[in-house]
């Protein structure tokens, strides 16, 4: 299969290359071409605001059963469900289970897109995008768009991350995407299953580009979104015009009012830990006890030892394995480093048949590791990696908040109203979901991270006589 590029709706055969399987290539687009299409940008974004927006959502809603269900153009083939399944899977690794799940996921984002940007724009009618103005009580607000193209620089680990970017096309910004290396596939699927819908072709551009690539469509367009390691998170952060989702640090903070029932949790700190693979900023990366650390410890390395390595296509699965072995090898390998500083054990280690890292199925799997820190400081206490890792840290509940440090998701296990105040008052956290709620738990009317209304148009003070446009 050859995968050209998509030069805002137009296929473009590029003389470079990248191999990604024996049956599968990429066209690559140089940082001229991204630059010379967006002199063009305004072509696209013309193609949208001639649509109603109302129209706009219900192409979307259409495209969410095709995305799901249609056999949909890929390249110079064409790709149903099933084959997108199995392709993806025999490039990233992830199980079918699990792509299956991530369908659904970005199915769910398109189909509720109208209850996902009410959420995102606090219940503001979809007319803000055709008028740029409506009322809130007795207010007239007004916003603008604050650019005319948003650049994304995609990841390979988690489909659904793809959903982040999807309102955009409603709110009538046009959209250049960076598949990830090793997902082709998932942007271009959503990409076609909109255009079939119903968007016009000319406001999407797709672009398997190098790094040079990359940093071209992220500073080149009006604004920008990538997804990477703190590494990306410092890259970027001179330029407020991109907007980067770095590591979740996602955590589980048990107050002292439930932890005297932990047991009854274990199925939620599991779930939190290791759905998706433990692949997502969302999953679980630490938990602080005020006690019972060593117990709780103890049974939840069990229940995580239990998630072994199986076949992709088992119906079963739920560890990925790794497409680069090497970053397997260098994970696995960093972990046992700090463990030969004091302070931190791998409880999982008892309760699993063999090591860590597993050659199964003809791939590299990570097993699920619990590490138990007698310190917060400890390397292995606040960190994240791209399988069901999770340390636990024993520490007074009036210590946690001002430990968690930045993190994107904290579920808070409480009742206790004083602490509740703090935690929502809390800079340092982006999502709270209060009670025993696992932490990759997403609500589509809430906004994941950050809000993309609030970063694509900004708002304008407006008075006088407005009867013209009544």
């Amino acid at each position: 299969m050859q995968i050209p590029i998509l030069r805002l709706g137009e296929t473009y055969e590029s003389a470079d290359h990248v191999k990604l399987n024996e049956n599968l290539v990429t066209h690559t687009a140089n940082p001229g071409i991204i630059r010379r299409d967006l002199l063009r940008i305004s072509e696209s974004k013309a193609a949208l605001d001639a649509i109603p927006a109302e129209a706009l959502a219900d192409y979307c809603e259409a495209a969410a059963e095709l995305f799901l269900h249609a056999e949909l153009p890929c390249g110079d083939s064409t790709q149903g469900p099933q084959d997108y399944i199995e392709s993806l899977s025999d490039l990233t690794r992830l199980p079918h289970t699990l792509v299956k799940m991530n369908m659904g996921k970005i199915h769910a984002a398109m189909s509720q897109i109208r209850t996902v940007i009410g959420g995102l724009t606090r219940g503001m009618p979809l007319e803000i995008f055709d008028r740029g103005i409506t009322s809130v009580g007795d207010l007239e607000v007004n916003y603008y768009p604050a650019t005319s193209s948003l650049g994304v620089a995609l990841p390979s680990n988690a489909p659904a991350v793809n959903s982040l970017w999807l309102p955009a096309l409603v709110m009538k910004i046009p959209v250049l995407l960076k598949p990830g290396r090793e997902d082709p596939f998932t942007p271009l699927r959503i990409v076609q299953a909109m255009i079939q819908g119903g968007f016009p072709k000319e406001a999407f551009g797709y672009y398997p580009t190098t790094h040079e690539g990359g940093d071209t469509l992220l500073t080149s367009c009006g604004a920008g979104i990538s997804f990477g390691s703190d590494v990306t998170v410092r890259k970027y952060a001179p330029f407020k015009t991109i907007q980067v989702h770095g590591t979740g640090r996602s955590k589980i903070l048990i107050g002292d009012d439930f932890i005297d029932r932990w047991e009854d949790y274990l199925d939620v700190l599991v779930t939190s830990i290791a759905a998706n693979g433990g692949r997502s900023c969302i999953n679980t990366s630490a938990i602080l006890v005020p006690s019972h650390g060593a117990e709780i410890a103890e049974a939840l390395a069990a229940k995580l030892a239990e998630v072994k390595p199986l076949a992709r296509d088992d119906s079963n699965a739920l560890l990925c394995g790794f497409a680069n072995t090497a970053m397997a090898e260098g994970i696995d390998g960093m972990i046992e480093d700090h463990l030969k500083e004091k302070g931190a054990r791998d409880v999982t280690a008892a309760h699993r048949s063999g090591a860590r890292k597993a050659e199964a199925f003809d791939q590299t799997y990570l097993c699920p590791t619990l590490i138990a820190c007698d310190d917060k400081d400890h390397p292995l206490a606040n960190t994240e990696f791209m399988f069901p890792y999770a340390s636990i840290v024993e520490m007074p509940q009036s210590e946690m908040l001002a430990n968690i440090g930045e993190t994107l998701v904290v579920s808070a296990f409480t009742g206790n109203k004083e602490w509740i105040q703090d935690l929502m008052l809390s800079p340092n956290i982006e999502r709270l979901n209060i009670g025993p709620f696992p932490t990759n738990r997403v609500q589509w009317e809430q906004p994941h991270e950050g809000n993309l209304f609030e970063f694509l148009y900004h708002r304008r003070a407006i008075q006088g006589d407005l009867s013209a446009i009544q």
